[in-house]
C-alpha cells in the first residue's frame, strides 16, 4: 500500500451530501402498489395466559384487510435464535415471534393487522378484544431469584443462565491482603433513541418464489438465514436491502418479531406490507439495556497495588433471551477489571428473567456497567487509602511491555481473550493534561457561586474486530471508476467515507474514482457479518485491503494483454496503468468491458483493543440536586485513525449518550410490571443544548498488530466511563457533605435526596 493520501484526513462525509439535500432514502420513504399497512397489537399485561382472541368487530372496519395471530402461523409458532455464542441452557427462553398462550410483557405481539392505511390500522387495533388470564407479576430480579412466580414454568427457574469470568485464584488473597473493601452498585436500565424509529418492508414475489425484505441493518446476512429457516425458504431466496437509518447503536438491525411477522404478512395475503415503529412502540418493544447491581470485593497492598477483584453482578434481562441479548451480561464480568493489571479475579454474573422488554446490545454493551462499578470503587478505594485517585490508577494501568495481556476467561462457551497493544498510561496523562487537572483538581469540593466543584476521571477499553471474517468486492465500472461493496453494514458511522478513503488509498486512485460505497444488503457479497462490536473499519476495512490486491492484480493482467507486456511490468500512474520502459498506457476506461472485479475476505480470531480516559468537571447544585458539565474531555488511541473528524464526531455522539445515560435516561417499571417511562415526555433524553464543553482527542501510538490496516474499532469508547467518570466528579463535588453516589442515574432528586440523607445522618451524629 502506497504512504497515506487519504486515510488519516478529514475527508468530509460522502453521505451527508444526500442528507443534507433530503435525499436519503428510510423505509419510511418506500411505497409500492398495492401496499398493506402493518399495526401491531401488543399485550397490555405483563404477565398473563391468553383466553381468546376476538377480531370480529376490526375485521368489520372499512378498510381493514386481515388480521394475524398465532392461529395463522401455524402449530409452531417459530423462535427467535441467540446470534452470538448460543447455548442449549438458553433455548427454552428464546423468543416466540407472536404470543402463544401466554404473554410475558408488556409490548408482546399478539396480533397483526393489516389494512389500507396506518390511521385505519391503529383504528382496528383498538377493536380487537383479548382476554387475558392475570398472573402474578415478576417485576424485578429479587422476585426472580425467590422464584414464587415463574416465567417459564416448565424449567423451575427464573434464572436463565450463569457466566463465570476468572483468572488466577483470588481465594487465595484476602485472609492476608492488606486491606479489603466490599461495595454495591447498581446501573439503571435505559436504552438507545435513534433519529428514526424501526420499520420493514416486505415483498413477496410468488411466481418466482423470492421474498424481498426492505428495512435491514447491522447483520442482514444472519437475520436473512434465521428467516429463511422460519419461512422455510432458500437463502438465496431472500434479499435483504439496507436503506439509510438514523442511528444503530446496537439496538437496531437485531432480529425481532417484527423481522419476521412482516414478511409472513406479505407472504400470507400476496401484497406488500409496511411496518413502521412508533415512539411509544420503540420504548416498549425495541431492546432494552443495562439494567445491572452489582457486590464487588477488592483487595489491595497498602501502596494501591491491587492484587484481587471478585464479586456477583445481577443482570435484569427482562422476559426472553434475545438475539444478542447476553452480550452484556457476558462483558460486565469478563471486563470488569477494565485496562488494569489485576491477577487474581472472578467475577459471577446471573442473568435473571422478569416481566420487562428483553434486553439486547446497547453502544458499549456491559462495559458501561463495568466501568462505573470499577470506577467508582477505585475513587472509594483511594481515598481509604489515601492515595490520589489518578495515582492509583497510574499504577495499575498496563504498559506497553505487558502487551499481549491475557484477561479473565469466560464461561460457559469459554472464551480467552487479550488485549493486543498499548500502553494505557499514556491515553491518561493526556487526559489530565486536556482538562488542566493540576490546576483544576484545586476546585475540588469548593462551593463556587452556590454550587460545589468536582472533577472525576476514569480510564476504560473498547473492545473490536469480532469475527469470523468479512468480504469485500471491487469492481471496474463502465466510465473507469470504481464500485465498493461490502459486507458491513451504515448505521450512521461514516462507513461510506472511510471505506472511500482505505478504497482509494490501496487501489492508488483519486478518491473522486471511486463511484460508490455499498454496503449492507445481501445482494452485495457472496456473505457478510454486518456491524457490530466495533468492526466495521477493522474488518471491512481490512477486507478491502486484500480485495483490492487482487483487484489490482486483474487490471494489470487485463492491461498487459492490450500493452503487449507481462503483468509485473504494468504499473499504475495518475490512475492509469502503464507499462515501462517504453511509457504505453492505458485507462481504466479502456479496460472496463472486461468485466473486472474482485472479492475477498479478511478472516480473524483475535479482539483488537482501543484505549483512554475521559475526565469531566462537574458543578453541583445542592438546592436543587442539578448537575452541569462544565467541561468534558474524552482521549482514545485507536490504533490508526482512518478519519479523525469521523472518529471525533462519534466520540462526542457517544459521550452524549453516555451522559444521557448517567444523568437522565431510565426505563421505570411499578411492580405490575407496566413502563411508567412510555414516552418522551416521562423518559429524558439529553438535547444539543445540554452538554456544549465536550472535547475528542485522538492517538495512534500503538496499532493493532492483528490486521494489516492496524486499526482498532472506536465506535463505542466514547460511552464506555462516562457514567463513572461523572459520579467520580459528583462524587468529589459533595466529598463535603459525605455524598458518595452508588447508583445511576444521577438525576436532580436522587441527588437531592443523597444530599438530604447524608444532613440527616450528620444530624444524627452530632446528637
Amino acid at each position: 500500500m502506497i504512504a497515506n493520501r487519504y486515510i488519516g484526513s478529514p475527508v468530509e462525509r460522502f453521505e451527508d451530501r444526500r442528507f443534507l439535500r433530503g435525499k436519503g432514502t428510510y423505509v419510511g420513504d418506500l411505497s409500492r402498489p398495492g401496499l398493506l399497512y402493518a399495526a401491531i397489537l401488543r399485550s397490555p399485561r405483563a404477565h398473563g395466559r391468553i383466553r381468546s382472541i376476538d377480531a370480529t368487530a376490526a375485521l368489520a372496519l372499512r378498510g381493514a384487510h386481515t388480521i394475524i395471530t398465532a392461529a395463522q402461523i401455524g402449530s409452531q409458532v417459530p423462535r427467535i435464535p441467540i446470534r452470538l455464542q448460543p447455548l442449549p441452557v438458553l433455548v427454552p427462553y428464546h423468543q416466540p415471534v407472536i404470543a402463544e398462550r401466554k404473554v410475558r410483557y408488556v409490548g408482546e405481539p399478539i396480533a397483526v393487522v393489516l389494512a389500507d392505511s396506518a390511521a385505519i390500522a391503529e383504528d382496528a387495533l383498538d377493536l380487537i378484544r383479548v382476554d387475558i388470564e392475570q398472573l402474578p407479576p415478576v417485576p424485578d430480579r429479587h422476585a426472580a431469584a425467590k422464584a414464587e412466580a415463574l416465567l417459564f414454568e416448565e424449567t423451575g427457574t427464573n434464572l436463565a443462565i450463569r457466566y463465570i469470568a476468572a483468572k488466577g485464584d483470588p481465594g487465595r488473597v484476602w485472609a492476608r491482603a492488606d486491606y479489603v473493601r466490599r461495595e454495591r452498585f447498581a446501573v439503571q436500565r435505559h436504552t438507545a433513541v435513534m433519529l428514526e424509529p424501526r420499520g420493514v418492508l416486505a415483498e413477496w414475489d410468488a411466481a418466482h418464489g423470492r421474498l424481498t425484505v426492505s428495512g435491514a441493518s447491522k447483520v442482514a446476512f444472519f437475520n436473512r438465514r434465521i428467516l429463511a429457516e422460519q419461512m422455510g425458504l432458500a437463502e438465496d431466496a431472500i434479499d435483504m436491502v439496507e436503506n439509510d437509518v438514523g442511528g444503530g447503536f446496537g439496538v437496531r438491525g437485531e432480529f425481532y418479531p417484527e423481522d419476521f411477522l412482516i414478511p409472513f404478512a406479505a407472504r400470507f395475503t400476496g401484497r406488500p406490507v409496511k411496518w413502521i415503529e412508533d415512539r411509544r412502540e420503540h420504548l416498549i418493544a425495541a431492546n432494552h439495556a443495562r439494567e445491572a447491581e452489582c457486590e464487588l470485593k477488592i483487595a489491595c497492598r497498602y501502596d494501591g497495588t491491587i492484587v484481587a477483584l471478585q464479586g456477583d453482578v445481577y443482570v435484569d434481562v427482562g422476559a426472553y433471551n434475545r438475539t444478542n441479548g447476553m452480550v452484556g451480561a457476558r462483558n460486565i464480568a469478563q471486563f470488569l477489571s477494565g485496562p488494569y493489571r489485576i491477577p487474581d479475579i472472578r467475577i459471577e454474573a446471573s442473568l435473571l428473567l422478569t416481566n420487562k422488554t428483553p434486553v439486547g446490545t446497547y453502544r458499549g454493551p456491559g462495559r458501561f456497567e463495568a466501568d462505573f462499578f470499577r470506577e467508582r470503587l477505585f475513587d472509594i478505594v483511594a481515598r481509604d487509602l489515601g492515595i490520589d485517585p489518578v495515582e492509583f490508577r497510574r499504577r495499575n494501568l498496563l504498559t506497553a511491555a505487558e502487551m499481549p495481556y491475557s484477561i479473565a476467561t469466560i464461561t460457559p462457551y469459554e472464551h480467552k481473550d487479550a488485549f493486543d497493544s498499548g500502553d494505557y498510561r499514556l491515553t491518561l496523562d493526556r487526559c489530565l493534561q486536556e482538562i488542566d487537572w493540576a490546576e483544576k483538581s484545586k476546585l475540588q469540593g469548593k462551593l463556587v457561586d452556590g454550587r460545589y466543584q468536582g472533577l472525576g476521571i476514569g480510564c476504560f477499553i473498547e473492545g473490536s474486530a469480532a469475527g469470523p471474517r468479512e468480504n469485500a468486492r471491487i469492481e471496474l465500472e463502465s466510465d473507469g471508476t470504481v464500485s465498493i461493496f461490502v459486507g458491513s453494514s451504515a448505521v450512521g458511522q461514516g462507513l461510506e467515507t472511510a471505506f472511500a478513503q482505505i478504497a482509494a488509498d490501496a487501489l492508488e486512485i483519486p478518491i473522486d474514482r471511486i463511484r460508490g460505497v455499498f454496503h449492507g444488503s445481501t445482494a452485495f457479497v457472496r456473505e457478510g457479518f454486518g456491524s457490530f462490536h466495533s468492526r466495521a473499519v477493522v474488518m471491512g476495512g481490512s477486507a478491502i485491503l486484500l480485495a483490492a490486491e487482487s483487484f489490482k492484480q486483474a487490471v494489470r493482467t487485463a492491461a498487459a494483454r492490450q500493452l503487449g507486456c507481462e503483468p509485473g511490468a504494468v504499473r499504475l500512474v495518475e490512475g492509469r496503468l502503464a507499462a515501462t520502459p517504453d511509457g504505453k498506457s492505458v485507462s481504466f476506461a479502456e479496460l472496463a468491458g472486461g468485466g473486472i472485479s474482485a472479492e475477498e475476505s479478511f478472516a480473524n480470531s483475535r479482539h483488537a483493543y482501543s484505549y483512554g480516559a475521559h475526565a469531566a468537571h462537574v458543578a453541583v447544585d445542592p438546592r436543587t440536586g442539578g448537575v452541569e458539565v462544565v467541561d468534558y474531555v474524552a482521549v482514545e488511541d485507536v490504533g490508526r485513525i482512518i478519519n479523525p473528524m469521523l472518529l471525533k464526531g462519534q466520540m462526542v455522539g457517544a459521550v452524549v449518550q453516555g451522559l444521557g445515560g448517567a444523568l437522565l435516561e431510565h426505563l421505570v417499571y411499578d411492580d405490575e410490571g407496566q413502563l411508567m417511562t412510555g414516552s418522551l415526555a416521562d423518559y429524558l433524553l439529553p438535547t444539543a443544548s445540554d452538554f456544549p464543553s465536550i472535547r475528542a482527542v485522538v492517538t495512534e501510538t500503538h496499532p493493532s498488530p492483528i490486521n494489516p490496516l492496524g486499526a482498532k474499532g472506536a465506535g463505542e469508547g466514547g460511552v464506555v466511563p462516562v457514567g463513572g467518570v461523572i459520579a467520580n466528579a459528583v462524587a468529589s463535588a459533595l466529598a463535603p457533605l459525605n455524598v458518595q453516589p452508588h447508583e445511576l442515574p444521577l438525576s436532580p432528586s436522587r441527588i437531592w435526596h443523597l444530599i438530604e440523607t447524608a444532613h440527616e445522618m450528620q444530624q444524627q451524629l452530632r446528637e
